[in-house]
């Protein structure tokens, strides 16, 4: 049934349109991701086109039909519409939102960050392009929201509180802060350090599937670390990381905070997940037992953990920021969520 599903092929034919462009250009297109980069000075060329790679190899007949197929795609006879506040700290980070809500035959009003205006509009027009039914079903608001049945919305522990207050009447989902952290061994080699080099800088470190904090052995030796990472230091050539790599450096040091630094990230030992950009946090573990209770204990805080042979739903290094279709949110499964309404 998914392989017929008008909606389904308009995204294969937006996956497509996407991977055409990755491979061979396209003025119009490209166009588009100098407005986002001159809209957000962090959506460098480099970070949007690996996101827009991301999702060519996602929006294949193959992965969707993958995904979708566990699930009852029957066009609901009262299509809900439905309400998603998309937050910006990376490109196009509502597009997993908006595709649950089209395919499960229903309607979205998307509220889209103020850092994020240029990228989805674009793309939702292409999609209307192959399926001109979903011009009904797919509206962009500024203000408020009319007329909705239920919300999914994204922001920080501070904007939950506020969306739970204005939604937490309807159906929702309402995410708050998360991160995602990495577990090593020191048992690591150079190859898996250098791609958890990748977890933890791409996209600046912004999104919260970025590493933000590393637990080491209590002996861990950082030298190989920073050398396998050491490829990643032309980002402190990006003007708004270095602005935050020297003030927070300048705040540790006036603080008397003991750091490790290596000229574009600064390593401080902190029990926190949240670290700022230009930064990681780590701390030090004695035992996995230990450990893995610790982690279990702060789970509503952590979006997914990179390890190796360390816990069942980890996350190979090098991979945070290449969710497949399947992995949600806060381990909420979206799509259920709106066929269920």
């Amino acid at each position: 049934m998914t392989a017929q599903n008008p909606i389904v092929q308009a995204f294969v034919k937006l996956g497509d349109l996407i991977r055409d462009f990755c491979e061979n250009g396209n003025d119009e297109f490209q166009a588009q991701l100098i407005k986002a980069q001159q809209q957000n000075g962090w959506f460098t060329q480099d970070n949007l086109n690996f996101c827009l790679q991301h999702w060519a190899e996602l929006l294949t007949q193959k992965e969707l039909t993958s995904w979708l197929e566990d699930y009852d795609l029957t066009t609901p006879n009262d299509p809900k519409t439905i309400g998603v506040v998309m937050a910006g700290n990376i490109p196009l980070v509502g597009f997993h939102d908006f595709i649950c809500v089209l395919v499960s035959g229903n309607k979205i009003q998307a509220k889209l960050s103020s850092n994020d205006t240029v990228l989805l509009p674009y793309l939702a027009q292409q999609l209307v392009r192959f399926e001109p039914s979903l011009k009904e079903a797919i509206t962009f608001v500024e203000g408020k929201f009319q007329h909705f049945d239920a919300v999914i919305a994204t922001g920080s522990n501070n904007t939950s509180r506020y969306f739970e207050y204005y939604f937490g009447k309807k159906p929702n989902i309402i995410r708050k802060n998360r991160n995602a952290i990495g577990v090593l061994t020191g048992n690591e080699s150079p190859e898996e350090l250098t791609a958890l080099g990748e977890d933890v800088f791409r996209y600046y470190g912004l999104g919260c599937r970025n590493v933000s904090k590393i637990y080491v052995p209590a002996d861990y030796d950082f030298e190989p670390f920073f050398n396998a990472i050491f490829k990643y230091k032309d980002i402190i050539d990006q003007h708004k990381y270095a602005n935050n790599y020297d003030y927070n450096k300048a705040v540790y040091l006036m603080s008397d905070f003991r750091i490790l630094d290596n000229g574009f990230l600064i390593l401080k030992e902190d029990e926190g997940f949240a670290s700022p950009i230009a930064a990681l946090f780590y701390e030090k573990y004695t035992s996995k037992s230990g450990l893995q209770g610790l982690l279990y204990q702060k789970e509503e805080e952590i979006q997914c953990v990179v390890a190796k042979d360390f816990a069942p739903n980890e996350i190979a290094f090098g991979h945070t920021q290449r969710p497949a279709l399947h992995d949600y949110a806060d381990g909420v499964d979206t799509l259920s969520f709106l066929i269920q309404l």
